[in-house]
């Protein structure tokens, strides 16, 4: 009987765990089984058109997407013109522009015309292998809290046994010694069976079980439950440490705002034409994945059209150069080009008039960035570059605050820009003007005076600082270098996810302390009415299948909720 009930609980466990697994079986049958692979000419002309199987797809193949059809693997579109459905992955609801040039994503659905991509990521590259990949190893991840439960069980297990004999012990001597009466013995027993009884009513009730699956079992369901939400935790140890976070470091560019920042002027500053000033400064800024380098590069290229000017026209640049958090620089012909922000102007030693002061300043009150560019040592001119916040953004720092938990800034941003932003969405602490590595100082600060950080941001800026936070939390639409230093990925790039991840790791911690103490509340109460102590008051003597069914209590609670829970507010009320 005792046999069964085991196998009863794992099934139940395997039940459980097999629930938290669903999300990711219906994201990986989201890729098709067959693409069409394509050979083109010169001119862009399909000359030859093979369907194939969707794993025999090599990185840099040509593969035809139809319309209504799923895209197969990352690609990159370099014909056509379509709209395409990525809400399974993102959670944009809206069908998504694509263009040659723009990325598409493994498992999203082609919505309207037809389109010549080119692999970029295959097999176990793919976003969706690699979102996969990820809850499988947080699910077989061990939370630190999980060590709790190890070493209670150290200590635990060698007490009841010790405690189990003890009790044969106790019943055994005095019942062969005939200190108490013979009628406590019942019919058909003797001293050492009725002994023995009582040592394994012990050993039964205090079985730990119930503490060795309550971490694994939660943070399987929590991870899995997460991915279904959009939030992908890398690991049990991230899972444990959200819940203890008391302050959130914000990158700005991306994070708080939208992420996708617009040119709203560009003036001159000295002789060199608009025309020349756009060649600079799209030779320079093409090499740069930051998102204000692409809107600079784009306005650029249109003000270059507005002249008359063919955009393929553009100088190479040599010894191009990234200054973390500044700008870029490099060697456009002879000449030597710095695009880029105020301070790194001033690590260059090229001088900053007050005409360029004062064009500074009126669009730091604006909440614009500046962008200068300097050719040969001197200011040419300055692209005024403007990113709105994100409509959440306001509200989610609200929540953050009502919860207990404190938001500062921390971004490369001029202090002007940083500060007007802050203000917008309740922020009362900006550190402007750092660099990545100062970034990272500042986590680091923080967690000197005993806080427990998370950092959210989306760059290749923001990567040190979200390795040092305590939780670095990555927009799933930032760079490959942020989303990999992260302990949490936000898949739909959605600010109150951040949210969503914290309430998630305290829901889950307050479960796992809830099994404890009913597991140890229960094996306290337990093992002294299975040893025997209200035997010669009241002639309670549990039987070996009540022991089981009370044995299994924990577990079957567990579990039978585990198995009726359809989200996450279900399972950590």
């Amino acid at each position: 009987m005792m046999i069964s009930f085991i196998l009863l609980g794992k099934y139940l466990e395997i039940v459980a765990k097999g629930k938290t697994s669903d999300a990711l079986g219906k994201l990986t049958q989201l890729v098709p089984d067959k693409a069409y692979l394509v050979a083109i000419d010169t001119d862009g002309n399909i000359m030859t058109e093979t369907e194939i199987d969707t794993q025999l797809i090599q990185k840099n193949d040509i593969i035809k997407i139809v319309y209504g059809s799923k895209i197969p693997v990352d690609s990159i579109v370099i014909k056509g013109q379509s709209y395409a459905n990525e809400s399974m992955i993102t959670g944009e609801a809206r069908p998504v522009d694509k263009s040659p040039g723009d990325k598409v994503i493994s498992g999203t659905i082609n919505e309207n015309g037809c389109l010549l991509v080119k692999a970029t990521h295959v097999g176990s590259d793919t976003a969706l292998s690699q979102i996969v990949q990820l809850v499988e190893a947080a699910q077989l991840a061990k939370a630190p809290v999980q060590q709790l439960a190890d070493h209670i069980s150290r200590v635990f297990v060698p007490i009841v046994v010790v405690a189990a004999l003890i009790t044969w012990l106790g019943w055994f001597i005095p019942g062969e010694a005939g200190i108490y009466p013979k009628h406590w013995i019942p019919k058909a027993m003797d001293a050492f069976e009725l002994a023995l009884q009582f040592a394994i009513s012990v050993l039964v009730v205090a079985c730990p079980c119930a503490l060795g699956l309550a971490t694994p079992t939660a943070v399987m369901v929590a991870s899995g439950m997460g991915a279904s939400q959009g939030v992908l935790i890398k690991g049990g140890d991230a899972l444990e440490k959200a819940h203890k976070v008391k302050i959130v470091v914000f990158d700005k560019t991306g994070t708080l705002t939208i992420g996708k920042p617009e040119v709203v002027s560009a003036v001159l500053f000295s002789e060199f034409s608009m025309e020349e000033l756009c060649d600079m400064t799209i030779s320079v800024e093409a090499s740069s994945e930051h998102p204000i380098a692409k809107a600079v590069v784009a306005h650029a290229k249109r003000l270059r059209q507005k002249f008359g000017s063919c955009i393929e026209e553009v100088p190479d640049v040599d010894d191009f150069e990234v200054h973390m958090g500044a700008g870029v620089s490099g060697k456009v012909g002879d000449r030597t080009v710095v695009v880029g922000n105020k301070r790194l102007m001033h690590a260059c030693n090229v001088p900053i008039c007050s005409e360029v002061e004062k064009y500074i300043s009126e669009n730091e009150i604006l909440a614009r960035t500046c962008i200068l560019v300097s050719i040969d040592g001197k200011i040419a001119g300055a692209f005024s570059v403007t990113d709105p916040v994100k409509p959440e953004a306001k509200r989610v720092i609200s929540f953050l605050h009502s919860m207990g938990i404190s938001s500062i800034i921390v971004t490369g941003d001029n202090c002007a820009t940083a500060t007007a932003i802050a203000n917008e969405v309740g922020i009362d602490e900006v550190f402007a003007e750092t660099d990545p590595v100062g970034k990272a100082d500042k986590v680091k600060d923080l967690q000197m005076k005993g806080m427990t950080v998370a950092m959210v941001g989306d760059g290749i800026n923001d990567s040190p600082a979200l390795v040092a936070a305590d939780v670095g939390m990555a927009i799933g639409a930032g760079t490959d270098i942020a989303i990999e230093a992260a302990d949490i990925v936000l898949v739909k790039s959605s600010f109150e996810d951040v949210i969503t991840a914290i309430d998630l790791s305290r829901k889950t911690m307050s479960r796992i302390r809830l099994n404890y103490i009913w597991a140890l509340g229960y094996n306290i109460l337990g093992l002294p009415i299975a040893a025997g102590v209200l035997y010669p008051i009241a002639g309670i003597r549990l039987p070996h299948g009540l022991l089981v069914l009370a044995w299994l209590l924990p577990l079957l609670a567990w579990f039978l909720r585990l198995f009726c829970c359809s989200s996450i507010k279900n399972l950590f009320i």
